[in-house]
């Protein structure tokens, strides 16, 4: 499926690769920071060994010897792929609001506030809303206002290089005037995103699209191993 050139912070991998990973994805879901973290959970590691400069023979061997600079071979599925078939895939992070998580909402305008900021820092702020997603469950946040929730993911956007006041400000909604229900300056970039998950019919997180055609099959408790052998019917050999 297109990427609207305003989103092209949610791809890893190049516009042009003729196949596509889409993953359909809740910040506040634990099965959805699962099936993340087996996406891509090792990214300071890789920055560590160059990864995106890395030749293929070198990146291969990080996948098939014991000599990588880490603790085991790299176990992770999007630089797998990107090993086996360069250029070949592109990875999509789709977002997909769960309204009876309350701060759902709220936690994937801040990742679009952050994106509107710097297209670049979008990887790193989902990275960290996930690490801290426990700190955005409806139990820590029942007593807290709306205002008090952007204030703090304004603040973990700061972490990762990236205005808090920039951020704030695309987050706050606007009092006084004539519209009281106009939202804030990410709620029509939230609604595309709804919109898109529900014309594709995807109902939960974390659900899996190749190709346009989504796959129900493929399990947040999948390791690598069962990636490889999904994949191998996937990746078209030309």
């Amino acid at each position: 499926m297109a990427l609207p050139p305003q989103f092209a912070g949610h791809r890893i991998g190049s516009a042009t690769a003729p196949q596509t990973l889409e993953v359909w994805l809740d910040y506040v879901c634990p099965y959805s920071f699962r099936i993340y973290k087996r996406l891509r959970d090792v990214r300071q590691q890789f920055e560590s060994c160059a990864f995106r400069s890395a030749t293929y023979d070198h990146l291969v061997s990080l996948f098939t010897t014991d000599s990588a600079p880490f603790d085991r071979p790299l176990q992770q599925i999007l630089p797998y792929i990107e090993a086996t078939h360069p250029g070949k895939v592109k990875f999509i992070f789709r977002q997909q609001v769960q309204p009876w998580h309350p701060s759902s909402t709220l936690v994937h305008e801040a990742a679009l506030a952050v994106e509107k900021v710097d297209p670049a820092k979008f990887f790193d702020f989902s990275d960290k809303l996930f690490e801290k997603q426990k700190e955005f469950f409806d139990v820590p946040l029942y007593n807290k206002t709306r205002h008090a929730v952007y204030s703090e993911l304004a603040d973990l956007a700061s972490t990762v290089g990236v205005s808090r006041d920039a951020v704030l400000s695309l987050l706050t909604v606007q009092l006084g005037g004539e519209f009281l229900n106009a939202g804030n300056r990410v709620t029509d970039d939230l609604k595309l995103q709804i919109k898109l998950g529900r014309q594709n019919g995807i109902h939960v997180s974390p659900t899996v699209v190749w190709d346009g055609i989504r796959d129900d099959n493929v399990s947040s408790g999948w390791d690598l191993e069962q990636w490889k052998d999904w994949l191998k019917s996937k990746v078209h050999k030309q």
